[in-house]
């Protein structure tokens, strides 16, 4: 409807600052005069649909001899009006059964088929209605249908079946749903005593690997911590192995033929601090895999740390295992 060509037209390029002032006074006068009608009748039922197309049109043709911008925006204002009211007008259109009258439909169609009443002169002159029983001519609205549908018409009742049985519509109950209680279940309460229970635990089995390291001397960490019948317990091991490192009273270091071994140390004072010794961490992993390599590896066949009972552990009056 409305195009801006950026290319250089015929008579010059489409921005022409140098237009004449007459015919841009012209212009705007008939812009302004689409403006003013559009913004008066801003219902949709004051302006049709052919006006509004009237008045796009004419906005196209004045929009051809604009080359400024107060031209241009001046257009795009009548556009703007002419969308409104074709919006408000769309917005107004009946739909669905609201625009179908059945009384007005069946009178047009009675008159169609040839069933419209007869008028007959009084003697005073006024005219009174005579009623005619006149037979409809249904084949006259048939042949019209046909026109319009190729579907083959069938022989059937309009108001489908003889036997018509009206459904009885059933109202379901509707029932409070009721709310299920469950058992409630508190939290179990895990007391000062339980946590300083596994503290002493754990206390006391780094003391006694620390004892059995200190008795077998520098050995390799795999045949000190792996138990081959378990490897729960070895990675508990592992685990107790890194207090002792962590405190500085237990050594790790690779030997020249790649073994990891693990001694017993006495722990760096403050002047091993100064003259330079440092405390160094690794990360090491010990999964399932590395636990059967390191048993096949080095050929273990016994736990050199002894496997050790289920601890069981009482939380909340109850004991786990």
């Amino acid at each position: 409807m409305v195009s801006f060509n950026p290319k250089p037209t015929v008579d010059g390029l489409p921005y022409d600052p140098e237009q004449d002032v007459q015919e841009k006074r012209d212009i705007r006068k008939k812009y302004r005069q689409l403006e003013k009608l559009t913004a008066e009748h801003q219902r949709p039922q004051d302006l049709d649909a052919e006006v509004l197309a009237w008045q796009v049109a004419q906005a196209d043709e004045l929009f051809s001899k604009v080359k400024n911008p107060t031209e241009a925006t001046l257009d795009s204002t009548v556009l703007r009006n002419v969308s409104s009211i074709s919006a408000q007008k769309a917005r107004a259109m009946k739909l669905g059964s609201g625009a179908f009258d059945m009384d007005d439909f069946v009178t047009k169609l009675i008159s169609f088929m040839g069933g419209r009443q007869c008028l007959e002169d009084n003697e005073d002159g006024s005219e009174m209605e005579v009623e005619e029983e006149i037979g409809l001519d249904w084949d006259k609205i048939g042949r019209k249908a046909l026109a319009k549908s190729r579907r083959v018409p069938v022989t059937h009742f309009m108001l489908g079946p003889l036997s018509i049985e009206q459904k009885k519509r059933s109202q379901a109950k509707r029932q409070k749903e009721e709310k299920v209680q469950e058992e409630e279940r508190r939290p179990q309460e895990v007391k000062e005593e339980d946590i300083q229970r596994s503290d002493n635990e754990t206390t006391k089995n780094v003391l006694i690997i620390k004892d059995m390291l200190e008795s077998t001397g520098p050995i390799n960490l795999f045949k000190f911590i792996v138990n081959p019948n378990d490897f729960a317990q070895s990675v508990e091991n592992l685990f107790y192995v890194s207090f002792l490192i962590r405190d500085g009273e237990c050594a790790f270091e690779i030997t020249e033929e790649g073994d990891p071994m693990i001694m017993l140390c006495e722990q760096p004072t403050m002047e091993d601090r100064l003259q330079g010794v440092q405390r160094q961490q690794i990360v090491m992993e010990f999964d399932m895999a590395t636990w059967k390599r390191a048993i096949e590896i080095w050929n273990i066949t016994s736990s050199t740390i002894p496997q050790r009972p289920p601890v069981r552990t009482q939380l909340g009056g109850k004991w786990y295992g």
